[in-house]
């Protein structure tokens, strides 16, 4: 049986999508002498705080929705025993209406279940959008008080050392922390710069 989109795949497509652009750039000094650094803003949006509430809150819509489904297509699936057991004993007239009235049915569940997606898709980013603008506010916070020229999205890059993680200060002070400065890693040489990848849009 077909369900609705799990929130996590479907966040992490997204979110992957709208910020392969936003890259937090202050100057253009060579490649060479560029601090860089990266940030899995997936895990830091599900991670904050109020990630975390929103994942429970979608969660339990989900759940919710599902078992609806569920109950639904069990209805459906007695009915159709039912009339399988009857077609030998109903007139051709009466099974064909009963079997009309079945796909009409399955018809309406499947349009339920269109609509459950849509309603969790717009959920979903109804809680999520104010959580990636403050992330996305709080790498630019540690990009200008570290002094990083380049700071990209993780999942965009093939590789990246763990020491380039910025992960963990994000989702702090996404949180409310501070954006005291840290120890950062040592400016990357051209050769070791992660590869960007265009987006079709950025969030301011």
């Amino acid at each position: 049986m077909p369900t609705p989109a799990r929130f996590l795949p479907a966040a992490r497509v997204w979110l992957a999508a709208a910020f392969a652009a936003v890259i937090v750039c202050f100057g253009t000094p060579a490649a060479a002498q560029m601090k860089m650094a990266v940030v899995d803003v997936q895990r830091a949006v599900m991670q904050t705080e109020d990630g975390l509430r929103a994942q429970a809150t979608l969660k339990k819509l989900f759940d919710s929705r599902q078992q609806e489904l569920n109950k639904r297509q069990q209805e459906l699936g007695k009915q159709k025993e039912d009339i399988d057991k009857q077609s030998k004993v109903l007139s051709q007239g009466a099974l064909q209406k009963k079997v009309d009235d079945w796909q009409k049915q399955m018809v309406e569940l499947q349009t339920t279940f269109v609509e459950y997606n849509k309603e969790l898709e717009k959920k979903q980013k109804e809680l999520t959008d104010p959580i990636f603008e403050r992330v996305v506010g709080a790498i630019k916070r540690i990009a200008g008080t570290d002094g990083y020229d380049l700071i990209v999205d993780r999942a965009t890059v093939a590789f990246s050392r763990s020491d380039l993680d910025l992960t963990d200060r994000v989702i702090q002070l996404a949180n409310g922390g501070s954006a005291s400065p840290a120890p950062g890693p040592a400016p990357s040489g051209g050769a070791k710069g992660p590869s960007l990848m265009p987006a079709p849009s950025a969030k301011p």
